[in-house]
């Protein structure tokens, strides 16, 4: 079954009203973003999640200490770094957490960019100019499907997903998880809940009412 991951969580009743809905992880943006949260308000949310609910910190070419600091005070087990970061930088944090690299799609993008990458999971996003993620927009998910076929590692589908185009998305790609942020929001920062809950079970596979 494919996982789901709600992005872009800053409080906690949206985070327990996703995980409610099945959310199988939550993330927590700490670069430049509208849905940049504190670390401390990220800890304090963190510490309410029920058990068996991954906890990911997203990151944008931060320094490593930092990385490291605002890990250990949230309590995260996974890093999603969505930035210019090299293999080398993100190979520094695997062991402790799982590391997901983050890679952005265009017309023109090259499997090539992968290769070095011993990282636990990799994710595509749109390549969209002047943005790290959050756009809303789509890109061709036969990149997708082939980018799992050649790298062998867990694939993570994001960008321009929501309840009316996942389960498609899926059917093209074929991915190990869907991650979604915009497109299950009343507003930046700001969660659905019927987007999310139908959002899910449409990913998973479930009837919707």
């Amino acid at each position: 079954m494919v996982r789901v991951k709600i992005c872009g969580i800053t409080n906690l009743d949206d985070a327990l009203m996703a995980v409610e809905y099945g959310a199988d992880a939550l993330g927590f943006v700490f670069a430049t973003s509208p849905r940049r949260i504190e670390p401390n308000v990220a800890r304090e949310i963190i510490m309410e999640l029920p058990p068996f609910v991954s906890k990911v910190g997203v990151f944008v070419d931060e320094g490593a200490q930092a990385v490291q600091k605002i890990a250990k005070e949230c309590g995260l087990d996974s890093l999603q770094f969505h930035g210019k970061e090299r293999a080398v930088y993100c190979s520094a944090f695997k062991g402790a957490y799982k590391v997901i690299k983050a890679f952005k799609v265009s017309a023109d993008f090259k499997f090539e960019t992968l290769r070095g990458y011993g990282v636990d999971g990799v994710l595509l996003d749109t390549y969209v100019e002047g943005r790290a993620g959050g756009s809303g927009l789509t890109f061709d998910w036969q990149i997708a499907r082939e980018v799992k076929a050649s790298s062998m590692r867990p694939l993570i589908l994001s960008g321009g997903l929501n309840p009316q185009n996942v389960a498609e998305a899926i059917q093209a790609a074929h991915p190990f998880a869907v991650d979604v942020s915009s497109g299950v929001e009343a507003a930046p920062g700001r969660k659905d809940g019927p987007k999310i809950e139908k959002f899910i079970r449409r990913a998973k596979g479930r009837p919707c009412d």
